[in-house]
């Protein structure tokens, strides 16, 4: 499957996001903590209308398997007042607990890596719809697909003039760690801010997945992906390698140690 960058609606003088960039930065980073994800390649697109930086992402489904998002599971066991892509974290929970398609621990894990490494990327998009399963009709067997769809992460709508300033003015940088961005997944009808969230250490499970994640994370292995990152500018690589030190030390560090 080829993804194409995306419109960005946010910022008028971006005409395109960065979102192929995201979606490949995204996945090798999670390939790198050891947690499987969709095998990507950056490259450039040639049409009628000039070339464009894509991203080939690689079919997973193999011997039949058919790919089933976490809504559609959530949807058999929510009411229809909160239905399979709502994101309010106890109907999440609860879904873990009340399925019984597949073990509620498998699940739990992976929910909490992932909200963990997003964390990290600055993912604002995980929903319901871009995670999920591979079904095997022949056998009925349900297992976790590998970690797909991180396109909106990264800042993907930031130009060089975002670049710049969040590089050069320490406000910027701390504003793109404790304030934005906030995950899709809500507390109380609100966003979840990462930071709040994973610093309270009030959830055990995400306790858990922090004790898990932070000790794989390798920034030297993540800066080479980022240095080996084909089309992207001196100052992209500037921008995403500071941005992402700063996230670990800031958020995923400072919550690691309170819970050490």
């Amino acid at each position: 499957m080829l993804k194409f960058p995306l419109l960005a609606p946010k910022n008028d003088n971006l005409s395109y996001s960065n979102s192929c960039i995201s979606e490949y930065i995204g996945c090798k980073i999670y390939e790198s903590i050891g947690i499987p994800a969709q095998e990507v390649l950056l490259g450039v697109f040639n049409s009628a209308k000039g070339e464009k930086i894509a991203v080939a992402c690689k079919d997973f489904t193999m011997n039949g398997e058919i790919l089933q998002d976490f809504a559609s599971l959530k949807n058999q066991i929510i009411d229809s007042q909160n239905n399979g892509y709502g994101t309010e974290l106890s109907d999440i929970l609860t879904t873990f607990e009340s399925q019984s398609a597949i073990d509620s621990k498998i699940l739990s894990t992976r929910f909490w890596d992932m909200f963990v490494v997003d964390s990290l990327i600055g993912n604002f998009d995980r929903h319901n719809g871009n995670w999920g399963f591979l079904y095997n009709p022949k056998t009925d067997e349900l297992k976790l697909a590998p970690v797909y769809d991180c396109g909106n992460s990264l800042f993907s709508q930031a130009d060089e003039n975002i670049m710049q300033s969040t590089l050069s003015q320490k406000g910027e940088l701390h504003s793109r760690v404790y304030n934005i961005p906030s995950s899709a997944i809500k507390e109380n009808g609100k966003r979840i801010n990462y930071f709040a969230f994973l610093s309270s250490c009030s959830n055990e499970d995400c306790n858990q997945a922090l004790q898990r994640i932070v000790p794989k994370i390798n920034m030297d292995s993540i800066r080479s992906i980022i240095d080996n990152t084909p089309f992207i500018t001196d100052l992209q690589k500037q921008f995403y390698i500071t941005v992402l030190e700063t996230r670990k030390e800031l958020i995923l560090d400072f919550s690691y140690k309170k819970l050490q």
